[in-house]
């Protein structure tokens, strides 16, 4: 149990040990003898009243010096691991303000820079993406798979640009700012609206699964033989989401970070940006609360570099 549900458990036990004295003095008792329970049981119940307020006031101080540890240590363990690098953050159905800010914040000390923030429309337009993206291919495929061929394209357009990218901006994309092009890795985030029909909710899957396909192979046309690069693609949430998504990152074999809105899962998303593979954060669905604190390596990371 961590600092934080220890503390809550202290002070419910504190309270519920006031509410108990205030009964046992407030009824009073009908007899000499009930009335010296009550008073031994009001001392003993003062006595372990105070004995949590002690609890309480110990894990104050534990939680404060583990704050203050975080704050400290946040900036040695993720300083410029990923200088030089551009990260788009790519939002399916809708994406707040604190949402950036924490993906913001977690990337400024890494030495990357937020290049992009897209909002994709959902539910999706399929047939004006299939149109604006599904080239001369797409008459000749059914509907889905259409769509799944325009999804691609568009994955693919956030993370290298290209002459199409105002097509997919027109045909899918609520909100943008920034600039595409060159990107080393993409945050993903998901907060759909509720009111989809099973059919929106089946296209929008669609299209989220061949967007997050076309991010990650975004330069594979830029690879002569071998295997081609893999684009860094990292699904996160915060912690107190009443609706999780990492279940659908996992059968996507998207790395995930559950907690971005704790310092723990700040250090994550940089790691993992980084080419750590998994999913990590407090909830169930996570593999362990931090990666494997690994020196950087040398090995290739998004964008291909010029020599």
């Amino acid at each position: 149990m961590g600092y934080s549900a220890r503390y809550h458990a202290a002070s419910l036990a504190a309270v519920f040990l006031a509410l108990a004295i205030g009964i046992l003095v407030g009824v009073g008792f009908g007899s000499d003898v009930l009335t010296g329970t009550a008073e031994s049981l009001e001392q003993s119940l003062s006595s372990d009243l105070d004995d949590a307020r002690e609890q309480v006031a110990d894990l104050e101080d534990q939680v404060d010096t583990e704050q203050r540890f975080n704050r400290l240590a946040y900036p040695a363990l993720v300083d410029d691991r990923l200088r030089g690098r551009e990260v788009a953050l790519v939002a399916f159905g809708d994406i707040d303000d604190q949402m950036t800010a924490d993906v913001r914040g977690a990337l400024q000390a890494s030495g990357a820079t937020l290049r992009e923030v897209a909002v994709v429309n959902e539910p999706p337009d399929p047939d004006a993406v299939i149109d604006a993206l599904g080239g001369d291919r797409a008459p000749a495929l059914s509907r889905d798979d259409a769509l799944t061929l325009a999804g691609e394209r568009a994955g693919g357009l956030l993370v290298r640009g290209g002459t199409r990218f105002d097509a997919l901006r027109s045909s899918l994309l609520g909100r943008y700012s920034g600039a595409p092009g060159d990107v080393d890795g993409v945050v993903v985030v998901r907060a759909r609206p509720d009111d989809m029909s099973q059919r929106e909710a089946e296209d929008a899957d669609r299209l989220e699964e061949a967007m997050i396909a076309g991010m990650q192979l975004a330069y594979a046309r830029r690879t002569e033989g071998g295997q081609p690069p893999r684009v860094a693609v990292v699904g996160v949430e915060r912690s107190d989401d009443p609706e999780s998504s990492i279940e659908f990152f996992n059968a996507r074999r998207v790395a995930s970070v559950d907690n971005i809105n704790q310092l723990p899962g700040k250090v994550s998303l940089v790691y993992v940006l980084g080419g750590a593979e998994g999913s990590y954060g407090v909830k169930e669905t996570a593999d362990g609360l931090l990666p494997d604190l690994l020196e950087p390596s040398d090995l290739a990371f998004g964008a291909p570099r010029q020599g």
